[in-house]
């Protein structure tokens, strides 16, 4: 056992809740590698399940019940005793926890940032009017419709390989994915222009991973507290509370990006954000900076600087959408 968790009694069997997508095997796979190097001796296994986020496939999630979609079925697999914990895409889960569950670590994030994927273009500037951009977020979506409104939007759904193939099959134009998600699975390649924060402000999670247990299971949060990672957890701590504080789910096109600037006192959190309407013809958008460990207040005071500015406006029109 490794001697970060010396204190903590060694596990002789964990079981992992994952979805069956080849991203979300990927990212249980990779949760699994780092518990069995930690408690040598373990078994370590796999849960592979299919949740209603995986079904519906015809209609954009933001119609269908949203984010939560995707984890449902693992949470009720860890409340019948059946897994000890989930490994999501911080991105998919809730920005409200259900109760009795916990978010209780966060891994080192990967590029969070937005890929842009084609076969015929170079980047969003070289597509023509009217050429076919598929992406399955509203948040993506607005931003889209706000800088480039002689592109055509449509809805993209099904896993990463899905959307690969309706690609290549000449379905789109150009697609936008999460950069994480294609580096992750081998397909780095695929990816002809990584979009700056200025272009495509990341979603709040974006490229990080977030590890749920029951909150009373107190000897699962002790096991995977060694993979929590100290600077992405603060960056998603800020993210996740401006979204939380906006009613943020994916009904409503929101980003929200932070990073720790490095700095002779520690460095600073940087937390940009927007939130605007689908059609990309009102947004309003901010950033602040603090201390890593106000996270959770500088998400909650750049949501409120975001309103003052008109977001309550936004928000009121998407509740009636």
């Amino acid at each position: 056992m490794n001697s970060a968790t010396s204190n903590v009694s060694a596990p002789k069997k964990i079981v992992i809740a994952s979805r069956e997508s080849r991203l979300a095997l990927w990212q249980a796979e990779h949760i699994r590698d780092r518990l069995s190097a930690l408690y040598v001796g373990a078994e370590v296994s796999i849960l592979g399940m299919t949740t209603r986020g995986d079904q519906i496939l015809d209609r954009p999630l933001s119609q269908i019940g949203g984010k939560g979609l995707f984890i449902k079925e693992l949470e009720v697999a860890m409340e019948e005793g059946r897994a000890d914990l989930a490994v999501h895409s911080l991105k998919d889960v809730p920005m409200e926890m259900p109760e009795g569950f916990s978010l209780t670590a966060i891994t080192a994030r990967e590029n969070p940032r937005d890929a842009f994927v084609s076969n015929k273009y170079a980047g969003l500037d070289d597509l023509p009017a009217g050429a076919v951009v598929g992406t399955s977020s509203l948040r993506r979506e607005a931003i889209l419709r706000a800088k480039y409104p002689q592109l055509k939007i449509e809805p993209l759904r099904g896993n990463l390989d899905t959307r690969l193939r309706k690609l290549d099959e000449g379905q789109y134009d150009a697609i936008i994915l999460a950069a994480a998600g294609l580096i992750r699975l081998g397909l780095k390649a695929r990816i002809k222009t990584v979009l700056t924060p200025e272009q495509s402000l990341p979603a709040p999670g974006q490229g990080a991973l977030g590890i749920e247990v029951l909150a009373d299971r107190a000897d699962a949060a002790a096991w995977i507290a060694p993979l929590n990672d100290a600077e992405t957890a603060h960056c998603v701590q800020a993210e996740r509370a401006f979204s939380r504080a906006l009613g943020g789910s994916c009904q409503v096109p929101l980003g929200g990006y932070a990073i720790i600037e490095n700095g002779p006192d520690g460095g600073d959190l940087w937390l940009r954000g927007f939130v605007a309407t689908p059609d990309g013809k009102e947004m309003v958008s901010g950033e602040l900076r603090g201390k890593p460990e106000d996270a959770d207040t500088i998400g909650r005071m750049l949501a409120q600087l975001l309103r003052d500015q008109g977001a309550d406006a936004i928000l009121a029109k998407l509740a009636h959408c």
